[in-house]
């Protein structure tokens, strides 16, 4: 479904659920259902699952202007980030931050950013590069690119990631960027509690985005030498 985000024209997403609905309605199975992706999908699930063993404890979520502005500015000051919008799947408003010209500060909430420092921001969708200052970044993810004070920017996509609020989907979720992402990802497949195979993910060429269709796969049966100690657990 995210990739529906892509290349098709406006309202393609809701045509494509209430195909799916009205397949449901007639007792037809559908794998997931548009409600089960709308339960599950929502990037707020990392700050839900925060502080289980598989989450990250500095991981927050913005629904408001205000929320973002200061939240944002605390985080990005201690190190680099994984900035997501709630909509798509296929890296669209997924955007890496570095700290440009200016030390990161020794401690989480020692500093806080102001209007006017330097960012390095790379867009998952396509690992473009741009430079914004911290202002212009927040207008552009609440107001979009056209808006004053947003600078110029080069994604294909709008921004106004908060667009509707939380009962349309509007959020940002913001968590620490995880260098060792270039090492790819592996993916425990199972039909209830029985593993049925193992995927192995990478960014191609040494990248750090996996998604739009950037990734290399291997793929491993259950039992297999290089995943024992994952599968153990």
């Amino acid at each position: 479904p995210g990739q529906l985000s892509q290349g098709t024209t406006p309202g393609t997403q809701a045509r494509f659920d209430d195909l799916m609905n009205a397949l449901l309605a007639k007792g037809k199975l559908v794998w997931s259902s548009p409600g089960v992706q709308q339960q599950m999908g929502a990037k707020d699930a990392l700050v839900k699952i925060k502080d289980m063993s598989c989450g990250l404890v500095d991981t927050f979520a913005y629904y408001e202007k205000a929320e973002l502005e200061e939240g944002f500015k605390k985080t990005m000051a201690f190190q680099p980030r994984v900035i997501k919008q709630n909509r798509g799947s296929a890296g669209e408003g997924i955007w890496l931050c570095w700290l440009e010209g200016k030390d990161y500060c020794a401690n989480f909430g020692d500093a806080t950013l102001e209007d006017d420092d330097k960012i390095k921001l790379m867009e998952m969708n396509d690992n473009h590069v741009e430079f914004h200052t911290v202002k212009e970044f927040i207008i552009f993810c609440t107001d979009g690119p056209t808006a004053e004070g947003a600078g110029t920017w080069a994604s294909s996509f709008p921004g106004k990631y908060l667009e509707g609020g939380k009962a349309q989907g509007g959020q940002l979720v913001d968590q620490r960027l995880l260098p060792r992402i270039s090492e790819g990802e592996v993916r425990m497949l199972m039909v209830g509690d029985i593993l049925q195979c193992i995927i192995h993910k990478k960014p191609e060429s040494g990248g750090l985005s996996a998604v739009g269709g950037q990734a290399a796969y291997t793929y491993f049966k259950p039992g297999c030498v290089e995943y024992a100690d994952l599968e153990g657990e």
